[in-house]
């Protein structure tokens, strides 16, 4: 009975936004759907619609906001599973993740002499901040 389900699934396929979702590509399946509107999902190179349906060893890119996701369905899924049961279900052909320069931890220069308020102080005045501001050498127009 389960190897019939199992084949009925198989030639049937599974939509490929709810298939996103589940693997944890997006956070939401509404998120899953919208990448497919935008064009941010290819399924085999081709453009993929939300409710396009994924047949076994097809493979998937994603665009996210931080990288492309290339993976091979390996398995079909309906309902989201853990992070670590991910490649039980896909292969992943993903490129190495960049740094990002707009999320990389950026460190502080350290405050001029003088630029600094002794605790409890409160928060600086008008005049106050303007001095600081040419301390640490920032214009203001």
């Amino acid at each position: 009975m389960a190897n019939a389900m199992q084949n009925k699934q198989n030639k049937k396929g599974v939509r490929v936004d709810a298939w996103l979702w589940s693997v944890r590509v997006y956070k939401t399946r509404n998120a899953a759907k919208s990448a497919c509107i935008k064009g941010n999902v290819k399924i085999n190179g081709e453009p993929a619609k939300p409710a396009s349906k994924l047949q076994l060893n097809d493979m998937v890119e994603a665009r996210t906001a931080s990288r492309t996701i290339k993976y091979e369905v390996k398995q079909f899924l309906k309902k989201r599973v853990g992070a670590q049961k991910v490649a039980d279900y896909v292969v992943d052909h993903s490129p190495p993740p960049q740094e990002n320069q707009k999320y990389k931890h950026t460190q502080h220069e350290p405050l001029p002499l003088g630029a600094e308020r002794d605790r409890g102080m409160g928060r600086p005045t008008k005049k106050e901040r303007r001095i600081i501001d040419k301390l640490r050498g920032h214009r203001k127009h």
